[in-house]
């Protein structure tokens, strides 16, 4: 019987000793992955709760936010997003960390649809608003018509749909298994791939019908329908910016003596497009030159850059998931459970993001916030009382070179004044309020 030389020992004692302590830096370096994704995620799940409810809570205590029926669209996307955060990304969280399904098989599908129900209601809602900004601002143009047209029955309708609609490609299909019709042997060996049980793991993969149809309803169509109504409200606010620099120049022309009325269009034209008319008179000069335009023009460039924000937003965090939900049952499912990890928490994070997109941009919701944080200082309030006057007086008339200038946006209400013979438009303050909440 060969006896292994001194040499060999201690090659294999090195050999052994190096494994051993290869096997402990990797134990260390999983240990910290473990607790570095866990804080990254606690803080996703901790932000994402906080910035929802403090929407939730300042339209209940603040009765100006609640007259305005964008705004019930918007708590109802907090309430969905606060769902979100609340009901599925803690359990996608834990699953994510321990490597393991803890809950079973029926709470895995419950789990699912849920996961599935919410997070489409919050897109749906994302829908909404921008249809909501597109009547306002592109097609009604006055708030008295949209009032008209955006009844409350339309908008209780609209977010019984954004709730509604989810049920019927989350819960309805999950729960009878009808996204695993002709792929239960996949399903089974991924199961047995990641060395689980059907209590200890939670596979979810979906046929092709499914993916198409739940694809279509929960992103595909929402998103054709926002980038159509964004881009309609984008032409409309580039438009008045045009407008706007064709009356400054109109107005910084030299004016002799009464200088007639100058009509670029009338406000209740047919084209909602053209909404501007220039009134010129007889008056003296004022060392103010056009507030009104260089405003109007700041705020509709502003919020044209608003949309761009939102729709960027808005497609980098859930298009990749769609796009793999689409394309994987047709390369038989080869994608990596990494990628579809990421784009998932990817798609929860615009859970996080839509209560600074489509709350914290408002000027109003921005005031409720600070008397919030602030316990209802009342400095916050005076703020804002002394901000809608300082606002409705800057927007009341403009002169230019001697000449009484009034800009009137045909989407507000109007309200004439007369000033030593000198006609004022003065605008009303949602203007502003209403650009805010593109």
């Amino acid at each position: 019987m060969a006896t292994a030389s001194p040499q060999q020992l201690l090659d294999d004692v090195i050999n052994t000793g190096q494994q051993q302590e290869q096997q402990q830096q990797q134990e260390l370096l999983s240990s910290l992955e473990t607790v570095v994704l866990t804080i990254f995620l606690s803080i996703i799940i901790i932000m994402t709760v906080f910035g929802n409810l403090l929407v939730m809570v300042a339209l209940c205590r603040d009765r100006h936010l609640r007259k305005k029926k964008t705004n019930y669209f918007i708590v109802s996307l907090a309430f969905a997003d606060l769902l979100v955060a609340l009901v599925v990304m803690p359990f996608a969280a834990i699953e994510l960390t321990t490597g393991e399904w803890r809950y079973g098989e029926i709470f895995c599908l419950v789990r699912t649809s849920l996961d599935v129900l919410l997070t489409t209601a919050s897109i749906l809602h994302l829908c909404c608003i921008a249809l909501d900004r597109f009547v306002y601002y592109a097609i009604c143009c006055q708030p008295l018509v949209y009032r008209h047209k955006m009844t409350p029955v339309r908008v209780a309708v609209m977010l019984s749909g954004c709730w509604l609609i989810p049920t019927f490609i989350s819960f309805l299909p999950i729960m009878q298994s009808w996204n695993a019709i002709g792929i239960e042997d996949i399903i089974e060996e991924r199961r047995a791939l990641i060395g689980g049980s059907n209590d200890t793991s939670c596979v979810f993969l979906v046929n092709r019908p499914y993916a198409l149809i739940c694809s279509a309803v929960a992103f595909y169509v929402p998103l054709a329908l926002m980038v159509l109504a964004y881009q309609r409200i984008y032409v409309t606010a580039m438009t008045h910016v045009r407008q706007i620099e064709t009356l400054q120049r109109a107005g910084s022309a030299p004016v002799t003596g009464t200088a007639p009325v100058i009509t670029v269009r009338s406000s209740t034209s047919s084209d909602p497009s053209e909404h501007y008319r220039l009134r010129t008179t007889t008056g003296s000069s004022s060392p103010e030159q056009a507030p009104v335009a260089n405003s109007r023009m700041r705020v509709e460039t502003k919020a044209a850059k608003t949309l761009a924000v939102i729709m960027g937003c808005f497609c980098l965090c859930w298009a990749p998931f769609f796009i793999t939900n689409v394309v994987d049952p047709f390369i038989h499912y080869s994608v990596p459970w990494q990628l579809w990890t990421a784009w998932l928490w990817l798609g929860y994070i615009n859970s996080g993001l839509n209560p600074f997109l489509y709350a914290f941009l408002n000027r109003a919701f921005r005031r409720a916030f600070l008397v919030i944080l602030c316990c209802g200082d009342a400095r916050y309030t005076r703020q804002g009382s002394y901000s809608y006057g300082h606002n409705h007086r800057a927007c009341s008339a403009a002169s230019v070179n001697g000449t009484s200038m009034a800009l009137r946006l045909s989407f507000l209400p109007n309200r004439s004044y007369s000033d030593n013979g000198r006609t004022i438009l003065a605008n009303e303050q949602e203007s502003q309020d209403s650009l805010g909440q593109l």
